[in-house]
C-alpha cells in the first residue's frame, strides 16, 4: 500500500464502514474510505480510498481517487484516478493522471483551472 505525503496532513476523515449524506465543505486535507452521498466542496484536497463508494458532485482543488466513484468532479488543479478506482460521471480538471488498472467511463474536460472563490465554497 502507497503511503500519501499527504496522509499526515488529514485533517478528517471517513472510515470503512462509515455513511454520510448531505454536503460537505472543508479545508485542508479529508480522507474518505467509507460511503458518501451528496455534494463535496473545498479549494484543498480530497482524498478517497480503495474501499470508498461516493455518489457526489465534487467541486475541489485536487483529488486523489482509489475507490469507486459516481457524479460530476471538477478539480482546479489536478485529479489522480489510482488503480483500482472505477469512475462514472464527468470530469473536469487542468491535470488528469490515470494508472493502469483503473476503470474510467467518464467524460472529460481538460482546460484552464478555474480558481475557487470563497463564495462559492460558502454557498
Amino acid at each position: 500500500m502507497r503511503k500519501d505525503a499527504a496522509a499526515d496532513k488529514i485533517k478528517a476523515f471517513l472510515g470503512t464502514g462509515s455513511q454520510f449524506e448531505g454536503t460537505l465543505v472543508f479545508e485542508d486535507i479529508v480522507r474518505m474510505d467509507g460511503s458518501f452521498s451528496g455534494k463535496i466542496t473545498s479549494k484543498d484536497t480530497l482524498i478517497v480510498g480503495e474501499t470508498a463508494h461516493i455518489e457526489a458532485d465534487i467541486t475541489v482543488g485536487t483529488l486523489i481517487l482509489s475507490g469507486r466513484f459516481k457524479g460530476q468532479i471538477t478539480a482546479n488543479l489536478r485529479v489522480e484516478l489510482r488503480a483500482p478506482a472505477q469512475v462514472e460521471g464527468a470530469i473536469n480538471t487542468p491535470s488528469l493522471v490515470v494508472e493502469e488498472g483503473v476503470l474510467l467511463n467518464s467524460t472529460v474536460t481538460m482546460g484552464q483551472a478555474q480558481p475557487l472563490s470563497t463564495a462559492s465554497i460558502t454557498d
